[in-house]
């Protein structure tokens, strides 16, 4: 099998002839990798972990960001952004909400929304031939409620969907309609040549929602729907991201559309993969799962193998997952942790199933 062949393979609820890999770090981490792998090539590092996945974006060619005079700036999405540091790592932290004074509807449609044209789409099919069909290929849109609310503000945009729905309302719309946009131009570039398409909305933490329900229901739910009939228009895999503990949204995310589940923070309330596997295993496949907030950063090389081999027992039963972390491994993370990560997982094969993924093969 090659990686593709693999990927799709276990997203038809097969097992295949290992579990497939995929790989999200910080920049700091990536360069910890290049330094012993003794190579500048990403493909070169990726191929080295044996990840099956890669991700492509069309060129940007809009207007650069410029530094404000406090070293802060505003993104390509128009969000204003600055960067902040910790002892390992540097990150992007949210500046101010540039719609945090909006009183009206029509406030927000006069701010200065970006404009997908600020990309090239022609540049997908370059970077996807390289790949010549061994890969399966992944093309990545931004949050609609994790780009709503840094505009307005976290405690504002809140504070909109119980006081000022209709404000809440039209951001949303400004945001799905530009995903829509990217999406369509990207899917009309490449063709056939994407496989899925990954969004992304945290709407949990630890413990619980980040909202109740009914407003889930009526300020994200709705966005996503659309967003993911269009996808399905062009017949993509859609692989859907929330952090937290997500468990009894589970339902409206199957609701949405979507194929696969991410990232599966096994640290969060409720999140028992056994459970999730066994309720949800026939209709989702899963990504992710790897915890980072322990396990790889404080945890041993040896815990981190077995905790490899119990999650492919659960998750990747009968296929159905794609291993790797739970979010981006972090700096902090012990270079052999993540080598063992990978290694084990390259490696493992689980006995009840050796003789189904031969027959796949």
């Amino acid at each position: 099998m090659n990686a593709r062949e693999r990927v799709l393979t276990v997203l038809s609820h097969r097992p295949a002839d290992r579990v497939p890999l995929d790989f999200w770090a910080t920049p700091e981490v990536w360069e910890k990798l290049y330094r012993h792998f003794d190579t500048t090539d990403s493909d070169a590092l990726l191929n080295a972990l044996h990840v099956d996945i890669r991700e492509v974006q069309p060129d940007y060619h809009g207007a650069a960001p410029v530094p404000l005079p406090d070293g802060s700036y505003y993104d390509r999405l128009h969000v204003h952004r600055k960067k902040v540091k910790n002892a390992y790592s540097t990150y992007e932290e949210y500046a101010s909400a540039p719609l945090k004074d909006a009183q009206t509807p029509q406030d927000i449609d006069a701010y200065n929304w970006p404009d997908p044209e600020d990309y090239d789409y022609s540049s997908l099919h370059q970077k996807i031939d390289k790949y010549a069909g061994e890969y399966y290929i992944k093309l990545s849109v931004w949050g609609l409620f994790e780009y709503a609310w840094p505009l307005r503000g976290y405690e504002q945009f809140m504070m909109d969907m119980a006081l000022k729905p209709e404000i809440a309302h039209r951001i949303m719309e400004h945001v799905t309609d530009y995903n829509c946009r990217f999406i369509e131009k990207a899917l009309n570039a490449a063709g056939d040549q994407i496989d899925l398409v990954y969004t992304y909305d945290d709407v949990a933490a630890q413990n619980g929602f980040l909202m109740s329900r009914q407003m889930y229901r009526e300020f994200i739910w709705p966005y996503h729907q659309k967003l993911n009939r269009l996808i399905k228009k062009y017949n993509k895999t859609i692989m859907y991201h929330s952090c937290g503990a997500i468990f009894d949204l589970i339902d409206d995310f199957v609701e949405s559309g979507i194929d696969i589940l991410n990232p599966l923070q096994p640290l969060a309330k409720g999140m028992d993969f056994q459970r999730i596997k066994d309720r949800y295993g026939s209709i989702l496949c899963f990504h992710g799962g790897i915890d980072i907030q322990h396990l790889l950063p404080h945890g041993t090389p040896d815990q981190v193998r077995q905790t490899v081999r119990r999650t492919i027992d659960i998750l990747g039963k009968n296929g159905g997952y794609i291993l790797t972390s739970a979010h981006y491994i972090q700096a902090d993370t012990p270079l052999e942790n993540i080598l063992a990560l990978y290694d084990e997982a390259y490696r493992y094969r689980p006995e009840s199933e050796m003789g189904l993924a031969n027959k796949a093969e």
